[in-house]
């Protein structure tokens, strides 16, 4: 008897077609299957194209994704693009699942109240994406001691991403003045870029030659060619370029795969030349 209560409830199962009486789901399932697959079929030559660009053993990679393209394109994507992107979680999030360490890094600040203290709560802050906020803590630092290097180069890196190329050309030649070796010549290629910014080509230029003899910084490298290019220097600029590259290639797989971009980007600009 039960067998036969299963066979039952099997057939009923078989036969069930819960489109039969809302014939409107199938016009949504199809367009939803439609999307989906527009969707991966995006993503699939996104992550191709990625490979081709930038990826040192791409024909490895890319037959993975032709005959394995499901699994293929995923492993792909966590295990080259991802690293190589550098990517970042995004700031709403980081202050939901940072706001006890916002709140206890205040605390410090307001009680003890030193430039260190100040400095950490703003580095936390800008973090998290509250630029302002971290502006305003940086500047208490400051405050008591105007020359605290940590501090001058979290305002810089604000004044950056708010556009505020003046303030980071001063803040940034506070610090060099003071060590022209701090953070291994990221505060340098910020000076540059922020002359850059403001149009300022001759100092950029002069700031870049210097720089790249010290620090073989890709986007430096780069931009020194694309100045020189600029200016009709047509051989200079080759030179750094093919030296960009050699740089590149020359580097372990892990750092070439992080600076696909500039090597890219390096090629275009070649190209043109």
């Amino acid at each position: 008897m039960a067998e036969i209560m299963q066979f039952g409830s099997f057939c009923l199962l078989a036969e069930y077609n819960p489109y039969r009486g809302n014939p409107w789901l199938l016009p949504a399932l199809e367009g939803g299957k439609t999307l989906l697959a527009l969707a991966y079929s995006v993503f699939w030559f996104w992550m191709l194209w990625h490979c081709m660009r930038t990826e040192p053993d791409r024909q490895y990679w890319m037959w993975l994704m032709i005959f394995v393209p499901g699994i293929g394109v995923v492993v792909y994507f966590v295990t080259r693009y991802l690293p190589s992107a550098d990517y970042r979680a995004p700031a709403f999030f980081k202050r939901w699942t940072r706001g006890r360490e916002l709140s206890r890094l205040e605390t410090a600040a307001v009680q003890i109240g030193n430039p260190y203290q100040f400095t950490q709560w703003g580095d936390a802050l800008r973090d998290a994406g509250m630029q302002e906020e971290a502006a305003r803590a940086y500047s208490k630092a400051l405050a008591k001691e105007p020359l605290n290097l940590q501090a001058l180069w979290g305002s810089a890196q604000v004044a950056a991403v708010q556009k505020r190329h003046a303030d980071v050309c001063q803040l940034t030649r506070q610090i060099l003045d003071k060590d022209p070796q701090y953070k291994f010549g990221d505060v340098s290629l910020a000076y540059g870029k922020a002359k850059l910014e403001l149009g300022e080509t001759a100092e950029a230029t002069s700031h870049f030659e210097q720089h790249v003899r010290r620090w073989r910084h890709p986007e430096a490298v780069y931009l020194l060619a694309d100045l020189h290019a600029q200016q009709g220097n047509t051989q200079v600029a080759r030179e750094h370029l093919q030296a960009l590259l050699h740089d590149i290639n020359g580097s372990p797989a892990a750092i070439a795969r992080r600076y696909g971009r500039w090597k890219s980007r390096a090629r275009q600009l070649l190209r043109k030349l």
